[in-house]
């Protein structure tokens, strides 16, 4: 049996595009690459991140509830992007707060170092260095 292939890309479900889109363009600096209604009763707006991966930011046509993203419910804990070193979240760190974004300040662990925050769903988004 063949290896999984990689990652090709991840959809979250937001509450109100007109908000989620204007901040990931801020945050990622790049307009998306798709932006459509769909058959399948949603819309969709679509980032391609370096490396290739997809980011789908999806708005469900009258299903769903308002309610929050809660990381301790069943299904996604958090998107994690990777950077190269610990510099580079030290720039990414500048980088949120020039964007008035908050975040959780830097944590170094053994096995790497993260920088969490949130968008405005509150999903649980977070930079993440290797260690040394």
């Amino acid at each position: 049996m063949a290896d999984l292939p990689g990652m090709a890309h991840v959809a979250l479900t937001v509450t109100d595009l007109a908000v989620s889109v204007p901040w990931y363009e801020r945050l990622l600096g790049t307009k998306p690459v798709l932006d459509e209604d769909t058959d399948a009763g949603f819309h969709h707006t679509v980032y391609l991140m370096p490396g290739g991966t997809l980011l789908g930011l999806h708005q469900h046509d009258g299903s769903g509830t308002p309610d929050r993203f809660d990381e301790h419910r069943a299904g996604l804990d958090h998107l994690s992007f990777g950077v190269a070193d610990r510099a580079e979240l030290e720039m990414w760190q500048a980088r949120l707060e020039e964007l008035g974004i908050a975040h959780g300040g830097i944590v170094d662990a053994h096995y790497g170092s993260g920088l969490s925050f949130r968008d405005p769903d509150n999903i649980a988004l977070e930079l993440f260095a290797p260690p040394g």
